[in-house]
C-alpha cells in the first residue's frame, strides 16, 4: 500500500548546515527505530549530514521496513511500496546535497539493498551491515547491476540471526556478479550488532568514496 506521509527523521545537522554536504540515509534494523539508531551519529563522518529514518510499519515495539515471509525474505509488494516512498522523499531531500549514500543494518541492510538494486545510479556509496540483500523480491539483480558503486559489507561470520543461505548468496553476488567496488570486512566477536571498529572502517570507506567521486 502507498504511504501518504513523509517519514519521521532525526537529522544529525540543523537545516542551515545541511546544504553542500554528503547525505547519509541511515536505515535501522527490524523492530528498532530512528531514535536508537541516531546514537551512531557521533561515529559517522562529521562533514556529512545523516538522516536517521523511521521505517513505516509498526512491529515489536519498534518499526519494520517491509512485511516478511521469513527472516530476510521481504514480500515483494511491501518492499516495493517502501522503496517508492523513500525514493519519493529523497527526490526532495537530496536537493542541495553533494551526494546520497546509504547505511543499513540488518533489516535496514535489506532495505538499503532494495533501494540500491532499484536505482543504483542515485547513490554514491552504500554501507551494508549484518544482513542480506533482498532476494526473490522482484528487483533487478543482473550481472553488473551495481557497476562501479562503492559498497562496504561488514559482518561477524558467527552472526546467526540472518539465515546462512541468504548471507552466502549475498556474498557470492556482491563479490562475483554485482560489479560493485566492494570492501568486505569481518568483525569476530561482534555478533548481530555494530562495533566501534566497524563504524570507523565504514566512515573511512565513505570518505574515500566521496573523494573518488569529486
Amino acid at each position: 500500500m502507498p504511504y501518504t506521509t513523509a517519514p519521521a527523521v532525526i537529522w544529525s545537522a540543523e537545516p542551515d548546515r545541511r546544504p553542500g554536504t554528503p547525505l547519509v540515509v541511515a536505515l535501522h534494523g527490524r523492530g528498532a527505530d530512528e531514535v536508537s539508531f541516531a546514537r551512531l551519529a557521533p561515529h559517522l563522518p562529521q562533514e556529512a549530514t545523516a538522516a536517521f529514518v523511521r521505517a513505516p510499519l509498526a512491529e515489536g515495539g519498534g518499526y519494520a521496513w517491509f512485511a516478511n515471509r521469513g527472516v530476510g525474505r521481504p514480500l515483494p509488494d511491501s518492499l516495493a511500496a517502501t522503496a517508492d516512498w523513500l525514493l519519493d522523499w529523497l527526490g526532495t531531500e537530496a536537493a542541495g546535497h553533494t551526494s546520497v549514500s546509504l547505511l543499513g543494518f540488518s533489516g535496514g541492510m535489506a532495505m538499503a539493498g532494495g533501494l540500491l538494486l532499484a536505482r543504483p545510479e542515485r547513490f554514491a556509496a552504500a554501507v551494508l551491515l549484518s544482513g542480506t540483500l533482498p532476494w526473490d523480491a522482484g528487483l533487478p539483480e543482473e550481472r553488473g547491476r551495481l557497476a562501479g558503486v562503492p559498497v562496504f559489507w561488514g559482518r561477524d561470520v558467527a552472526d546467526r540471526v540472518i539465515p546462512a543461505d541468504l548471507v552466502a548468496r549475498t556474498g557470492t553476488w556482491l563479490r562475483e556478479d554485482s560489479g560493485a567496488r566492494l570492501e568486505e570486512r569481518r568483525y569476530p566477536g561482534q555478533g548481530h550488532g555494530i562495533s566501534l571498529p566497524e563504524l570507523a572502517d565504514a566512515s573511512a570507506f565513505l570518505r574515500r568514496a566521496w573523494e573518488g567521486a569529486a
